[in-house]
């Protein structure tokens, strides 16, 4: 089975780790604060605070922001379920903006129609969260624009988005965001096994994501209440997690970097591949929008009204002939947790017909030419 997604792990990657291994410390070390500083410079961002997951990084960043019972949350629904459950965590209130038809990430005109309504009922979101869905950024300067009219703090939830660009500079500079999370999971585009990263230019922000992913606890006497005990002494000063990331992760983290840019690379020219021999089938092709250049984590294809059966079935007959399709994502509020909480069918219409007809086809930065054909032909059996 040729999967949707693949980790490549190196013998630098392997080396790396087995020297943190054999090291005084393989968590609570140096090499955290190195993989931070690394991805902080490759972005041109002040901070990085790592963690166990994105999933970690979402809540600590919704909570840094000071989210809390009875605010509003917004996001799309074109996500993975931990972009909203987040929110819930921390006692927030969710709501979705449908999707963009062609670029699949959050609706800017939809967003702005719900910001106008929600400006004359009196309830606006506290936070705004874009999904760079499949390494794509959102337009985050028309976001950013409406984030100083409104009053919103933004979180981008670029998890599948390092190693992108938005107007010739790095995804999660934070030049109109508070926060900008990315995640490492192994079907990303680089990997620490399991992990994330928040991002941020706000130096108070980072200060209470550190403390927050750390049971709250601080070493720093400027952040103590009353005088410190001596050079042992810490403080828990604001109820937190233990959502750290070790060492062994980090120094994963930080060789996979060294090839960010050729992996960024390597898929481009299999997304070129893919859009040259795939023209002619029954399938809308994903859109590059002219502002960024993707990640591409992922490359989504819809399955057309002319095709010769439907999504459902072609997904069945590819895995079937080895291909590991998948489909991402099902639409967060049609899962049973948030129908439970009002939601229903034909919310986020656009959401819906894309969620009816996608496939994602494998690509990674080490899928072989080889392999590719292999996709490519049995696309063309398909659909063809």
């Amino acid at each position: 089975m040729i999967p949707y997604g693949r980790q490549d792990i190196s013998e630098a990657d392997l080396a790396a780790v087995r020297e943190v291994l054999t090291s005084d410390f393989i968590t609570q070390g140096p090499e955290i604060a190195a993989f931070e500083a690394d991805l902080a410079r490759y972005c041109n961002v002040k901070h990085g605070v790592a963690m166990n997951s994105a999933t970690s990084a979402l809540h600590v960043a919704y909570m840094a922001l000071g989210l809390g019972q009875g605010d509003l949350l917004w996001t799309s629904p074109n996500t993975f379920v931990a972009t909203s459950n987040a929110a819930l965590y921390c006692g927030a209130d969710v709501d979705f903006i449908d999707i963009d038809p062609d670029t699949y990430n959050m609706c800017l005109d939809r967003l702005e129609e719900k910001l106008v309504e929600a400006d004359k009922a009196g309830r606006l979101p506290k936070v705004v969260v874009p999904v760079h869905f499949a390494g794509q950024s959102c337009d985050m300067q028309r976001l950013g624009a409406l984030r100083e009219r409104y009053g919103f703090a933004v979180v981008e939830d670029a998890s599948h988005a390092v190693g992108g660009r938005y107007r010739d500079a790095p995804v999660g500079n934070c030049a109109h965001s508070d926060i900008t999370i990315f995640s490492f999971h192994p079907v990303k585009i680089i990997t620490t096994a399991e992990g994330g990263m928040a991002m941020t230019n706000d130096d108070e922000l980072a200060a209470r994501m550190q403390m927050l992913r750390t049971h709250g606890i601080t070493r720093d006497p400027a952040r103590m209440q009353g005088e410190s005990d001596g050079p042992w002494y810490y403080q828990q000063t604001m109820l937190g997690y233990n959502y750290r990331i070790t060492d062994m992760q980090a120094a994963l983290g930080r060789s996979q970097l060294t090839r960010l840019d050729s992996y960024i690379d390597a898929r481009h020219t299999r997304r070129e591949t893919y859009d040259r021999a795939l023209a002619e089938l029954p399938l809308k092709l994903p859109h590059q929008a002219e502002y960024q250049r993707s990640g591409l984590h992922l490359y989504p294809v819809l399955v057309g009204d002319d095709a010769p059966m439907d999504r459902a079935a072609a997904f069945d007959r590819l895995r079937e002939l080895g291909i590991g399709v998948n489909v991402l994502y099902i639409p967060v509020y049609l899962q049973p947790w948030y129908r439970d909480l009002g939601f229903a069918h034909g919310h986020c219409p656009n959401a819906e017909d894309y969620y009816s007809r996608m496939l994602t086809l494998p690509m990674y930065a080490t899928l072989s030419e080889a392999d590719q054909d292999v996709v490519i032909d049995r696309l063309h059996q398909v659909f063809g």
